[in-house]
């Protein structure tokens, strides 16, 4: 029985409710029952002990896992104006970010990684659960935060303002959507067994989209935010053509990303493939 987790994310429990609750037919493998997490401790337990089969990352993480991990081209979130917000109270000039504290949600995000990417200052990154970034913000305990999921959709809601959407950046800066976070499964588990986990998922994504009320409870179970035009804005944001198969844009986006980050000294160097099929 193979162990999965992803996070508790509207987007990730649209995603995987078939799956989870057995609509994706008998092809698909055995998976017990999934944990879920928020993606910085997901990343952690990649990272740390390789803990789970399958696992939702962040692409940050995905680029130092390569050993151990492979990228499925099903379940992902990546896309155009989803990317993550640098907010704060009060206005700062352009990329002069030197001297601030800066909330990130984790060091290994793609958050974290954009922030670095965009600017290169002498700055101060704190690490926080996402939940609480905008808080600590508005609290004047940080200078600026990194926000990601719902909150890009409240931050005004705290009298807060956005200083630089860093998936607009991105875009701008590269032509590509922004890779967020992807689905990764243990490269040992081979060619044959990683197509069938990828292809449930698939399944699971067509699934949600065919019947999108099917997961309502699921997803308002574990969504921080249970307003249903939040959690229906998240969605429509998060989940895409690419959350059903990367492609070769996705892929195109996913492999600039790792190069940027190898390159800016971010990502170490590997000499593994990112999908192995």
């Amino acid at each position: 029985m193979l162990t999965i987790g992803f996070s508790p994310c509207p987007n990730d429990t649209f995603i995987f409710h078939g799956l989870v609750h057995g609509l994706t037919g008998p092809a698909c493998p055995s998976f017990a029952e999934p944990l879920l997490a928020d993606v910085e401790t997901l990343n952690g337990w990649a990272m740390e002990q390789a803990r789970l089969d399958v696992t939702k990352l962040s692409f940050h993480a995905l680029g130092h896992v390569l050993d151990d991990y492979v990228l499925l081209r099903s379940g992902g979130a990546l896309g155009r104006g989803c990317g993550p917000l640098l907010v704060a109270r009060q206005p700062v000039s352009g990329r002069d970010l030197a001297g601030k504290r800066i909330a990130i949600p984790g060091r290994y995000t793609t958050a974290a990684m954009l922030l670095r990417l965009f600017s290169r200052a002498d700055y101060e990154m704190v690490p926080m659960s996402f939940e609480t970034i905008m808080p600590c913000v508005a609290r004047g305990e940080v200078d600026c935060g990194v926000i990601i999921h719902e909150s890009r959709f409240t931050y005004q809601e705290h009298d807060l303002i956005c200083l630089q959407d860093l998936g607009a950046w991105w875009e701008d800066e590269t032509g590509h959507p922004i890779p967020l976070g992807g689905i990764a499964a243990r490269r040992s588990l081979g060619p044959e067994l990683l197509r069938r986990i990828e292809g449930c998922i698939r399944q699971s994504v067509q699934l949600a989209f065919a019947d999108a009320g099917k997961s309502r409870s699921y997803i308002k179970r574990y969504a921080q935010e249970l307003d249903d035009q939040v959690i229906a804005s998240h969605i429509g944001l998060y989940v895409n053509d690419f959350s059903e198969d990367l492609g070769t844009k996705g892929m195109a986006a996913v492999n600039e990303f790792l190069v940027r980050g190898r390159a800016a000294g971010i990502l170490p160097a590997s000499p593994r493939e990112v999908v192995i099929y």
